[in-house]
């Protein structure tokens, strides 16, 4: 092997690294907590972040191959439209995980009183097996009186928003869990793609070679946000089952700091000067 083909090689395993350390990105990791944080299994949490690696590696690959392949120039306004749209799917998940977390604070305190107007404290037995306290179906945590066996229980399994979701006819088709993780995986590849094949481009000309250094550099990013999701998931997971109230307490918090980072974002790309929304806007890829 020559030394031009060994440098080569040399840098196409880089790119696998420089991918996985491209999932620690804040916003990446902001992004992906936020969706995890319904996970309660380890092995779902895996594979939510494999299916947003593939978004992105489908974008990157998508826009790298343009620039690499046919030279396409993205224009200032357009390459900061792609990083705003990362500010608004930000803000968008922040929302939704919110406004579940305030059905389910809501669900918890409904049933706080029981007919005659005496209030029902959170531990207090209706009798001998009914009780009320936070549990969870799912993803689903909420609260009501009720007990543990079968016909003590205020609904059934089949009642539950997630169930009746499944029910509608998704539940049929088998990654749709996973079709949001894919979505926000695209729309974060577009705000860094281009950035990537210049890189490329400055150090290997060869096309076919520049390809395949993309295409490491994705399979490295869904390695590396298979990691992630998993450390990100296990407290998640465990809180689900053992602490649903401070889990409940853990996703709005990771709801929160998605919707501000977010904002931030939305406000550095679109007002900042040079932004998006100003006279003479600046990009530079990042």
């Amino acid at each position: 092997m020559t030394g031009t083909a060994a440098n080569v090689v040399s840098f196409l395993f880089l790119g696998f690294f420089l991918g996985m350390r491209h999932a620690t990105d804040a916003d990446h990791v902001v992004a992906i907590a936020t969706i995890v944080s319904r996970e309660r299994g380890l092995a779902g949490s895996a594979l939510i972040g494999a299916a947003w690696g593939v978004g992105h590696t489908i974008t990157v690959m998508a826009v790298g191959a343009a620039i690499i392949l046919f030279g396409v120039v993205i224009p200032p306004r357009l390459g900061l439209s792609m990083e705003f749209a990362v500010g608004i799917m930000l803000v968008l998940l922040g929302i939704l995980t919110l406004t579940g977390m305030g059905r389910a604070a809501g669900a918890a305190h409904a049933h706080a009183g029981v007919p005659g107007g005496r209030a029902l404290d959170r531990h207090d037995h209706l009798h001998d097996h009914l009780h009320d306290h936070l549990h969870a179906h799912g993803d689903y945590v909420h609260g009501h009186p009720h007990g543990h066996d079968p016909d003590a229980h205020g609904h059934g399994e089949e009642h539950t928003p997630l169930a009746r979701l499944d029910h509608s006819g998704l539940g049929r088709i088998a990654f749709y869990q996973w079709l949001r993780p894919f979505a926000v995986g695209l729309v974060h590849g577009l705000a860094g793609s281009a950035a990537v094949a210049l890189m490329v481009l400055s150090i290997i000309r060869e096309p076919v070679a520049a390809i395949g250094y993309l295409l490491l550099f994705g399979l490295g990013t869904i390695v590396g946000m298979m990691l992630i999701t998993l450390i990100l998931s296990a407290p998640f997971a465990f809180t689900a089952v053992n602490l649903p109230k401070f889990n409940w307490r853990l996703r709005v918090a990771s709801g929160l700091i998605s919707f501000v980072f977010g904002v931030v974002l939305i406000y550095g790309i679109g007002f900042a000067e040079g932004g998006l929304f100003t006279d003479a806007p600046t990009w530079e890829p990042r």
